[in-house]
């Protein structure tokens, strides 16, 4: 079995476990509903109360919990956590999510000093590249990882494309059998040169996260420091024209209340506008890192509601039942699992993670969410009953299912004929959008016979949702053992992004390790404008 209920606390009011902002001691944290919200509040005997809003919309928050699911973590962890999460982080025999996407920072050199990032050569007074070996060996510990070996890998920084062995290591990643290879950039290099981004695609890269912080000037000279827009817009121009089909683009947009809040709407028409090459839109509520004021962050504190109140005020066509946590999906790939008789890559990250929702656009235009011809909820219970029947009595249900075939082709086929037994009830086919055959994909998916179905599908959605990463204002130690986004490190571990960025801040003694001071990196030249 490669899921399970969630053994993470539910309902409200609840007790979790957090850090105090200030010492990082581990603290007892009551999560309870305040006029509507979500509110997180903790003591440190020593550095006093904080009171901190998680999420803005208390029914939302309680729907998420009934998708809550557990994955059964990794076989082959790093280390034994003794002392109890999040002090040894390794992956360690306390994590309950195998690597759904893994994290590689090539370098913290960057070609921006952006006043919201914690990844920056300039302040922190190093520069921390690994070399293409070091590389190398991260990615190989990724591809040992049981019982599922790591599929996505995201090269990330700093600005990733100044390594100067960059597009060598895109094509390691592909020749180590990553299925998803990407990059998180500014975008820089793709704009200013335009002939990049088919030298990526030649490498084998798959997606480029770009970030993206609105449709004003404005808003890049706020956030980044300088104006940016052109440069995006160049940068996806580029991608558009690679060869044989466009590199595909997300859209990564930091959301800062009272700063970029009113791009969230035109962010998402910018991308429907440009569905060719952007094939979707993942906000990140800002993280706060270091000491900030609590009026300040009382102001600016954006949640993953407030995101959905903003698309739903905006759009004519997304209400707020449209939006479903992350592992909502997760049965696709427990039922794909047991049908294949092994374990898949599954997203069993805590139900308070992630939000998000998928839209079909039509060629007329119309933009149709997924959940107005399929009852997700439905189809979801039905994948789960069918993966633990399956489970407990061998291959009955596999025969049945499969019509005793071997091939994935036909195991494909098998299943689409069986579709509207198993499923048909939660399909509208009024409101299913012209051309599109949900038998087809689902059983795609399932048997992974037939990637073409999957890929059509994908061309013509978009997603649409957001991953609010932690703070130590709003740090869950229940979320960070279930997270499913795990940083690879030079010295052989995997470390979940909210311990790496947001908690006990792995990144600085990571980086201090296996970094050199400015002084001593090439004659102090850190950034390359």
């Amino acid at each position: 079995m490669t899921v399970q209920p969630s053994k993470a606390s539910i309902g409200l009011p609840k007790k979790t476990q957090s850090l105090c902002p200030e010492c990082k001691a581990v603290i007892d944290a009551d999560i309870f509903e305040e006029n509507g919200k979500v509110v997180m509040q903790k003591e440190c005997k020593e550095h006093g109360e904080v009171k901190d809003i998680i999420w803005s919309d208390v029914d939302l928050y309680l729907k998420a919990e009934k998708f809550a699911l557990d994955g059964i973590g990794v076989e082959n962890p790093n280390t034994k956590n003794r002392m109890g999460c999040p002090s040894e982080c390794g992956l360690c025999d306390q994590h309950f999510s195998h690597t759904a996407l893994a994290n590689i920072d090539l370098t913290n050199r960057c070609n921006l000093k952006c006043p919201i990032c914690f990844a920056n050569a300039n302040a922190a007074g190093y520069v921390f590249e690994p070399s293409y070996e070091e590389v190398v060996k991260m990615l190989e510990l990724l591809r040992a990882e049981r019982p599922v070996p790591t599929h996505a890998v995201q090269f990330s920084g700093g600005e990733p494309t100044l390594h100067p062995r960059f597009l060598d290591i895109v094509k390691k990643a592909n020749e180590l059998g990553f299925s998803q290879v990407q990059m998180a950039t500014n975008g820089i290099k793709l704009a200013r040169d335009p002939s990049y981004a088919q030298e990526l695609v030649d490498a084998g890269m798959h997606t480029v996260y770009l970030q993206f912080d609105g449709v004003k000037e404005e808003n890049y000279i706020s956030c980044r420091g300088k104006p940016l827009l052109d440069t995006k817009i160049k940068a996806i121009e580029h991608n558009r024209m690679t060869n044989p089909k466009p590199l595909s683009t997300v859209l990564v947009p930091t959301i800062v209340n009272t700063i970029n809040d009113d791009q969230v709407g035109p962010i998402l028409d910018f991308a429907i506008e440009n569905c060719d090459v952007i094939k979707g839109v993942n906000f990140q509520p800002v993280a706060f890192t270091g000491r900030i004021s609590r009026e300040k962050r009382n102001r600016q504190r954006f949640t993953l509601t407030d995101l959905v109140d903003r698309l739903v005020d905006h759009t004519p066509y997304l209400t707020k039942d449209d939006f479903y946590p992350v592992p909502t999906v997760a049965p696709i790939s427990y039922l794909s699992g047991v049908i294949a008789g092994s374990a898949k890559l599954t997203f069993t990250c805590h139900s308070h993670c992630g939000i998000a929702a998928y839209l079909f656009i039509q060629e007329d235009g119309k933009i149709i969410p997924v959940t107005k011809f399929v009852d997700v909820p439905g189809m979801m219970s039905q994948m789960m009953r069918l993966a633990d029947k399956a489970s407990g009595k061998g291959a009955q249900l596999f025969l049945r299912l499969m019509g005793a075939v071997k091939t994935d082709k036909s195991k494909q086929k098998s299943l689409v004929k069986n579709f509207n037994k198993y499923f048909g009830q939660y399909i509208n086919e009024n409101e299913m959008p012209e051309g599109l055959d949900i038998p087809a994909l689902i059983g795609g998916i399932i048997s992974e016979g037939d990637k073409q179905a999957v890929g059509q599908f994908t061309w013509r959605t978009m997603f649409v949702g957001g991953m609010h990463f932690q703070d130590l204002y709003n740090y869950d130690i229940q979320r960070v053992q279930r997270c499913a986004v795990h940083y690879a490190t030079p010295d052989g571990r995997l470390i979940p992004f909210c311990s790496y960025n947001g908690g006990p801040y792995w990144r600085e003694q990571v980086e201090e390790k296996f970094s050199v001071p400015i002084s001593e990196w090439r004659g102090g030249k850190i950034v390359e404008d």
